[in-house]
C-alpha cells in the first residue's frame, strides 16, 4: 500500500480523503463478498466493474449466453442501493423506446395535455442487452444519454440521474441481423470486459447454489449518493508524473502511423488508440489503486487497466487475423516492450 507522503506536496491527499480511501477499500471487499454470494468466480470481472463504477466509466461486456452477465449487473445494483433496468436492443427498437415520450394525458382539471413518460434509460445502471442489435439511430439515442448523461425527446432536454452507468452486452458467436458498432462508439466505453467459461470447480458450485432455494437477498452496502462522492474522491487521488508518461507511450505505439509505433506493429494494426485512452487508463488506475487501498497510482495499477481500455480501441488487419494475432496479444506485447523502456 503507498504511503500518502510519497506524493508531491501539490498532490498529497487530506486526510479526510485517506479516511475515505480506507473506507472505500473495505467497501470493496465487502461488495466482493457480498455478490460471492450469488456469483461463482467472475472475481476480476467484478473488480472491473467497480472500476467502471467508480470512475464515471461505461463497459461492454463480451461473452457467450449463460455466464450471468444481466444477474451479476443486477446484484451490484442491488448492493450499490441504485436503480437497475435493463433493455433488450432488436432491430425493431426505437429511440423512444429508450428514451421514452410524450403521452397525452387527462389532468386532474378535466383538460388534456402531453406528460413525458420517461423510457428505461432513466435509471442509474442500464443494461443494454446486445446492443449491436439494434439500428444506428437507436445506438445514437444510447450513445447521447451515455457521453452526456441526459437525452433529448422531442426537442426537450432531460437530465438522467447520478450516478449513471451503462453496461452493453454484445454475443460474440452470432452476427447475423446485428449493426457493429462503429469505432466512434466504441471508443465512448471505458472498458471491454470479456467473461470466460467457469473452470470445473466453479461450474459445480453454480450447479449447487443456482438449483435449490432462491437466491438470497444482498446487503446494501452503499447509498447513491455516497458512490457520487467515492467518483468524486477517485478524481483526486494523486498520479506521479512518470505514471503519465508511461500511459501516454503505452497508446501513442498503437498507432500505426504515428512515430512511436514499434515496425513489428505497423502491419497488424490498421487503427489505434486516441486521446480517450489515456485518459481512461489513467482514470481506471486511480480507481483500482483507491479500491485496493492504495493513496497514490502505481505502475501496476496501469497495467491491469490496460488491457480492458486498449482492446477494443485497436483494431487489427487482415493480416494480423490470419497470423491468429488479436489485440489482446498486441496490448501484451506493448506493455511489456514500454515497461523495459521506463
Amino acid at each position: 500500500m503507498a504511503d500518502p507522503k510519497d506524493a508531491s506536496a501539490g498532490e498529497r491527499l487530506s486526510e479526510g480523503d485517506v479516511e475515505a480511501i480506507n473506507h472505500l477499500r473495505e467497501a470493496h471487499g465487502r461488495l466482493k463478498r457480498e455478490l460471492a454470494r450469488v456469483i461463482v468466480g467472475q472475481d476480476a470481472v467484478v473488480e472491473r466493474l467497480a472500476i467502471c463504477l467508480f470512475a464515471r466509466g461505461h463497459a461492454l461486456l463480451m461473452g457467450v449466453p449463460g455466464l450471468a452477465k444481466t444477474l451479476m449487473v443486477n446484484k451490484l445494483a442491488e448492493t450499490m442501493s441504485l436503480k437497475f433496468s435493463r433493455i433488450q436492443f432488436t432491430p425493431d427498437l426505437m429511440p423512444m423506446d429508450i428514451t421514452g415520450t410524450d403521452i397525452l394525458q387527462d389532468t386532474a382539471e378535466g383538460r388534456r395535455a402531453f406528460e413525458f413518460v420517461p423510457g428505461p434509460v432513466f435509471a442509474n445502471i442500464v443494461l443494454a442487452d446486445e446492443i449491436n442489435r439494434a439500428p444506428p439511430k437507436t445506438q445514437a439515442a444510447m450513445l447521447e444519454a451515455m457521453q452526456e448523461h441526459n437525452v433529448t425527446v422531442l426537442g426537450k432536454v432531460f437530465h438522467l440521474q447520478e450516478p449513471f452507468l451503462v453496461l452493453a452486452t454484445q454475443n460474440p458467436i452470432e452476427q447475423e441481423g446485428t449493426y457493429p458498432l462503429p469505432e466512434a462508439q466504441l471508443d465512448r466505453f471505458m472498458f471491454l470486459i470479456e467473461l470466460d467459461y467457469p473452470s470445473e470447480a466453479e461450474e459445480i458450485q453454480i450447479a449447487r447454489t443456482t438449483t435449490g432455494e432462491s437466491l438470497p437477498k444482498l446487503d446494501h452496502l452503499m447509498t447513491p449518493e455516497e458512490v457520487v462522492r467515492h467518483q468524486a474522491l477517485i478524481r483526486r487521488v494523486p498520479v506521479p508524473d512518470h505514471i503519465y508518461k508511461f500511459a501516454a507511450k503505452l497508446a501513442r505505439k498503437t498507432r500505426p502511423d504515428g512515430p512511436s509505433a514499434p515496425a513489428w506493429l505497423k502491419p497488424l494494426v490498421s487503427w489505434g488508440a486516441g486521446p480517450r485512452a489515456v485518459q481512461y487508463l489513467i482514470l481506471g488506475a486511480k480507481a483500482r489503486a483507491a479500491l485496493n487501498g492504495s493513496y497514490m497510482v502505481r505502475l501496476e495499477d496501469v497495467h491491469a487497466a490496460a488491457a480492458p481500455v486498449l482492446t477494443h480501441r485497436i483494431i487489427t488487419t487482415f493480416a494480423a487475423q490470419a497470423e491468429g494475432i488479436d489485440a489482446k496479444k498486441i496490448v501484451r506485447r506493448l506493455l511489456e516492450e514500454t515497461e523495459s523502456e521506463a
